[in-house]
């Protein structure tokens, strides 16, 4: 989402009520305090609600919902995915006062929607005991300044799918450090020179992003009132360096991210391995269902990490946010956390067949388990090893209030990666320049 989405006059606001906020978000008048609003129409009929999203499995979720809930009625529209093209829309819509009631936003992008004046503050609808039942790393993305501004669906800890056969083939153990998985690409590629163990997706800096926080990253941060960025410190040069040889050497594909290209390369046993989320377990299932006998031979293990010891950061993950100008915060509260804590909202989004939520809310974990179809991947224990990689996502990680931006440089700089014109550290170096700049464009301190 780039800064251009909004009115530029909400700048003005930031700065005013920017001392106000721990994070440097704004508490701005227009979010209100999500307060107002009842879940009954006061003729009796029920309150009408307005839902964008893109989710897998959300369809059936608003079904599901509608059909246990007279009081309140969902009218959903699938918008596309929020880097495809989502965000724009929602940001035209706020911008024209005709945005949906409640909407999808992902962790990385809702600091950037709760600056802009674009969400509720919906602190008075969240207590102590609804927020006790997510992970706390996913309400750490979810609370900025100190309130609330959306509830969080899922938690999305890095995985590390891949080809058994492969594997066996070239005589490869599954590896646990990174340094393991380059003597495994160099293994691959020397055994099977048309196969490569996974893609640098030059389209896709939130998968960058997850590896520079899994290895102890903090690209956003205050000090006082004032932000601090820092995409160039030694924690994400490092990821940075082995990425960058990586791609030099030839030992992983470089591809968009869910691309034809990308899938084709899946399917001829091109690219034996995918670096993703807990959420791409549906997705690789749904891109190979038609793939003969690509069922069992595809496994699931931990992410690689620098020392063994499992740890990893969040490759995107889903929020219910309240649009600023809904006078139904309450409905839209009581739809949202009804599709993110109860089995039934879950089983209905994994029921689909096409996604492998994790669920923030933890307890669902066993509801999801259950639900989801884990044949293709001969049985294993996906939510087990789920399990286990969100405990070790690492706390503290802040995402900037620019993040569209932000993204919008790496991904343009990302691309000449791709064409050997460029490299990932100069990447990052135009980004930090671009959201600095940005920041300082919004009003918004920025620390020396």
């Amino acid at each position: 989402m780039r800064s251009s989405a909004f009115p530029r006059r909400r700048a003005l606001r930031t700065t005013a009520v920017a001392t106000a906020v721990a994070l440097s978000v704004t508490l701005l008048a227009a979010c209100g305090s999500g307060a107002g609003g009842e879940t009954t129409a006061a003729d009796g009929k029920p309150v009408d609600l307005t839902f964008w999203g893109w989710a897998k499995g959300t369809k059936e979720v608003v079904e599901a919902f509608n059909a246990s809930h007279p009081n309140i009625r969902i009218t959903f529209e699938e918008i596309p995915a929020g880097n495809a093209g989502g965000y724009a829309k929602l940001s035209n819509a706020v911008k024209a006062g005709n945005a949906p009631d409640v909407f999808n936003v992902e962790y990385p992008q809702l600091p950037d929607f709760v600056s802009q004046g674009a969400v509720q503050d919906i602190t008075g609808l969240v207590g102590t005991e609804l927020k006790a039942k997510y992970l706390p790393q996913a309400t750490e993305l979810t609370s900025l300044g100190g309130r609330t501004w959306a509830l969080p669906l899922d938690a999305a800890p890095q995985t590390f799918y891949y080809r058994k056969d492969l594997f066996e083939k070239a005589g490869i153990t599954v590896p646990r450090t990174w340094d393991e998985f380059r003597t495994a690409a160099q293994k691959l590629k020397a055994a099977q020179p048309d196969t490569r163990i996974a893609t640098f997706f030059p389209d896709d800096p939130t998968t960058f992003e997850a590896m520079a926080w899994q290895n102890g990253a903090r690209w956003f941060g205050t000090s006082g009132e004032a932000w601090k960025t820092d995409l160039t410190g030694p924690e994400t040069k490092k990821v940075s360096a082995y990425w960058q040889q990586l791609v030099d050497e030839d030992l992983v594909r470089v591809q968009p991210s869910f691309s034809q290209q990308w899938t084709a390369s899946l399917q001829k046993g091109e690219t034996a391995g995918y670096l993703g989320a807990s959420w791409g377990g549906g997705v690789l299932k749904s891109n190979l269902a038609t793939t003969p006998d690509a069922a069992g031979k595809w496994a699931v293990a931990a992410m690689p990490s620098w020392d063994g010891t499992p740890a990893s950061g969040m490759l995107g993950g889903t929020t219910f946010a309240v649009s600023k100008d809904s006078k139904k915060a309450k409905a839209a509260v009581e739809f949202a956390t009804w599709a993110t804590t109860t089995p039934e909202g879950i089983k209905a989004r994994i029921a689909s067949g096409t996604s492998s939520t994790y669920p923030a809310a933890t307890e669902l974990v066993p509801t999801a388990a259950k639900a989801f179809n884990s044949e293709f991947y001969g049985g294993q224990d996906l939510y087990g090893l789920y399990a286990h990689a969100a405990d070790s996502i690492k706390s503290g990680w802040t995402w900037g209030p620019v993040m569209g931006l932000t993204n919008g440089s790496i991904k343009d700089a990302f691309g000449k990666v791709a064409g050997k014109a460029g490299t990932i550290d100069d990447a990052l170096t135009t980004a930090q320049q671009a959201t600095l700049a940005e920041l300082r464009n919004r009003g918004l301190k920025v620390a020396q």
